[in-house]
């Protein structure tokens, strides 16, 4: 049994043939589903999705998103309000107010910081810190993008100190971030990228993570494989990423998948 730790199948991508994607996945052993929140719109489709018995989700605010959020002007950097920031609304308040109403949802998130954002940094920070401190007061897993930031991104993970860890999404660093990660609680997500013959370092990396430390994901519709370029991403090609991880690490995809089962199951808090 595989998961896929992270996939966006609320997205509008999969409207036409969502049910067949599923299928997919799982006629090559993909079984579970763990599906993030992007933005307070989308958080109805993905609650939707979390009503099937193979699906967990999530509910954050990405910060790709930033100008489609509603939170409070006086909470960021006056120079950086997103078009819908002045409309008095807060999707803060409504993130926590979910959270209190679908005890479901098992982590807050895809929340963090994309660092080739520069003139957003400052609004990202803001609200990403919001929700490290929403997961810290409920006790729930984190699920971070975190994009150029690693060792920004986990100074403020030590300092915040979350008692439920979470997943580092997309992971991409070296071996050193990957090690800061995992001692503050953390899994790395392994996606697409390590298929790709140039991402030397992150093989390298993988190669040498623990295996208590890892789960596999494929981001879809985004991030697909090595062979795959410009096709929408779907979990099905999570066989692709576990096969390639395995014989990065030299075991079998048997021993691949029960491991990174479990790390799933135990960030997650999955039924077993």
């Amino acid at each position: 049994m595989l998961i896929d730790a992270h996939c966006h199948l609320d997205f509008p991508d999969f409207d036409v043939d969502r049910e067949a994607v599923f299928e997919r996945a799982r006629a090559v052993g993909v079984e579970h589903f763990v599906v993030p929140g992007t933005t307070r719109a989308r958080w109805p489709s993905v609650l939707a999705l979390g009503r099937r018995v193979d699906t967990s989700v999530c509910l954050g605010l990405h910060p790709y998103f930033l100008d489609d959020h509603c939170v409070n002007a006086s909470r960021f950097d006056p120079h950086r309000l997103g078009a819908r920031q002045l409309d008095g609304d807060d999707d803060l308040v409504a993130l926590e107010a979910a959270l209190d109403a679908h005890p479901e949802v098992v982590a807050v998130g895809e929340c963090g910081i994309d660092a080739r954002f520069e003139n957003t940094l400052g609004a990202q920070w803001v609200l990403f810190k919001a929700q490290l401190r929403i997961a810290k007061a409920r006790h729930l897993p984190v699920v971070i993008h975190c994009v150029h930031a690693n060792d920004q991104v986990a100074k403020c993970l030590k300092e915040v100190g979350l008692p439920a860890g979470g997943l580092i999404h997309a992971f991409a660093g070296s071996l050193q971030q990957a090690q800061r990660f995992l001692a503050l609680g953390f899994v790395l997500g392994l996606g697409g990228a390590v298929t790709h013959e140039r991402a030397q370092r992150l093989r390298r990396c993988v190669a040498a993570l623990p295996e208590d430390g890892f789960v596999l994901e494929t981001d879809s519709p985004d991030m697909p494989p090595a062979g795959f370029k410009g096709e929408r991403n779907e979990p099905a090609r999570l066989a692709r990423i576990a096969a390639d991880v395995a014989a990065l690490r030299h075991i079998s995809r048997a021993t691949l998948e029960k491991a990174t089962t479990a790390n799933a199951v135990r960030v997650f808090r999955l039924a077993g």
